[in-house]
């Protein structure tokens, strides 16, 4: 099954979240005359950054049905990491790759527990959550680990071609994550899984093979979301990504992704990544108290998966 074949239903979700976008940006660029500056628009993309990174690799997960929820900690320790390998190497390349090995090792280690030893996607991330924050306060002891060259914070906070590099990175990411969602026979099993898993598994897919394969690259996606995330603050801190698994399974959802897995689209991740960008940055525009931003996003995830559940039931 592909993106096409899910039904009707998700693309009116993401249309609809398109439009609601549009429409925040609207009000936004009304009540703010601040909100349409280069400047603004620029931080709202670093500030959607790492969750719509993460976001890519936890709709491959939704789709099979799973979830994962040690993306957050995963961030912190790969961060950790490769901060560490940087500090005592000084090479730059190694530490790109433990950053992003580690988080690949996260996510094929949840992966593994779920597929392969039918563990619930809720415990086994649940677990490794804990696993990979009690690690990272293990290494660190509670101490951050700061000021990176600029080299390697580049991945971050530089820029290309005069455009800030996390554009092109996020605009790469999602472009592959389509690639492989909507062109590849892989794409068609993920959806499968999702869908209906014994009917995949009777079609002669090895179901656990892909659905260890949508972890991992959540896991991977992670580790890259983390070298952006230490990149940005100069620091790994062993609370780092602290909230971002809710931030990343929020996205998914508000963009038209069912958790009940088989359908949705990687467009309306982003589109979800973007409106919660916008609400967090109108509310500081605003001057909203930053506890009641929460509250505002915990309303607009109830209220997208209640949509799903009805339509659902209509279909």
């Amino acid at each position: 099954m592909n993106g096409k074949a899910a039904g009707k239903s998700p693309a009116w979700r993401q249309a609809s979240a398109f439009l609601g976008l549009i429409g925040l940006c609207g009000v936004m660029s009304i009540v703010s005359d601040a909100f349409l500056s280069a400047n603004n628009l620029m931080n709202i993309l670093s500030q959607i950054a790492v969750t719509s990174i993460v976001a890519a690799g936890m709709t491959f997960v939704i789709l099979t049905g799973g979830i994962e929820l040690s993306v957050g900690s995963v961030i912190g320790l790969s961060g950790i990491l490769s901060a560490y390998t940087l500090k005592h190497t000084g090479n730059i390349p190694f530490a790109v790759a433990v950053c992003l090995a580690s988080g690949l090792a996260g996510g094929l280690a949840s992966g593994y527990l779920v597929a392969y030893h039918k563990l619930p996607a809720f415990v086994a991330t649940l677990g490794m959550m804990s696993v990979a924050r009690s690690v990272c306060f293990i290494i660190t002891q509670g101490k951050p680990i700061s000021i990176f060259p600029d080299a390697f914070r580049w991945f971050g906070a530089g820029y290309a071609w005069g455009v800030p590099v996390i554009a092109v990175e996020i605009a790469v990411v999602f472009v592959v994550a389509w690639f492989l969602l909507t062109q590849r026979p892989f794409g068609r099993y993920i959806y499968s899984i999702g869908s209906n898993e014994n009917a995949t598994r009777l079609a002669g897919v090895d179901a656990d093979f892909h659905k260890m394969c949508a972890y991992a690259i959540c896991g991977l996606l992670t580790g890259f979301a983390a070298l952006l995330f230490i990149g940005r603050i100069n620091s790994a801190h062993p609370t780092g990504g602290v909230s971002y698994e809710m931030n990343a399974i929020a996205a998914v959802v508000i963009g038209g992704t069912s958790l009940a897995g088989g359908s949705g689209a990687i467009g309306g991740t982003l589109i979800g990544a973007l409106i919660m960008g916008v609400i967090a940055n109108g509310l500081n525009l605003l001057n909203v108290d930053s506890y009641w931003q929460g509250v505002v996003l915990g309303v607009v995830i109830i209220l997208a998966v209640l949509v799903d559940i009805k339509s659902k039931s209509r279909n």
